[in-house]
């Protein structure tokens, strides 16, 4: 099936095709692209063990919008729930996405995340490169995996969406993709 689009950009008429099938493998692509990134960046940090975030938590984040949140987990029990949860969080998150399993929540915490790299490392560089980097994009690679069901396209979320407790709980559908 194909669809047409038409709509205006930039104050001229726009009109194109897109072929479902097509969509459903660049989402399928982009899945496991982002998925072998967020589990590569976790087991990294596994291999690489003891990981420590103080350095992020304590340091960088000091002086920011989000230096008020995230400063209270640069010490004690919080840098030790820190510690842990990043490296098991990006494997939690790759394994998500590349399985296609519960991947809108996966899409969310990959983007929250992303958004506290991208603010952080932002402002404390004073944005050196430019306000697009690398986090933005990947939190909005992370928002279209969410938004477009990617889950739910060759992924385990097609199988959990036929499964009785996500029919009978229409909320629970929110986490997968």
């Amino acid at each position: 099936m194909v669809t047409n689009v038409e709509t205006r950009l930039l104050g001229r008429n726009v009109s194109f095709s897109v072929s479902e099938p097509w969509l459903a493998y660049w989402l399928v692509i982009m899945r496991l692209a982002v998925g072998w990134w967020m589990l590569h960046a976790g087991l990294d940090k596994f291999l690489a063990w003891p990981f420590d975030a103080s350095w992020f938590v304590g340091g960088a984040a000091a002086g920011t919008s989000l230096g008020p949140i995230v400063t209270l987990f640069s010490e004690g029990a919080g840098l030790a729930f820190v510690n842990v949860m990043v490296p098991l969080g990006q494997t939690l998150i790759g394994l998500g996405l590349i399985l296609g399993a519960l991947t809108r929540l996966a899409s969310f915490f990959g983007a929250m995340l992303m958004s506290f790299f991208y603010f952080i490392n932002g402002e404390t560089g004073g944005w050196a490169h430019g306000v697009v980097t690398g986090e933005l994009l990947g939190l909005l690679i992370f928002a279209m995996i969410a938004t477009l069901g990617a889950g739910r396209v060759l992924g385990v979320d097609a199988l959990l969406a036929r499964m009785d407790l996500f029919e009978d709980h229409p909320k629970l559908r929110w986490l997968i993709g």
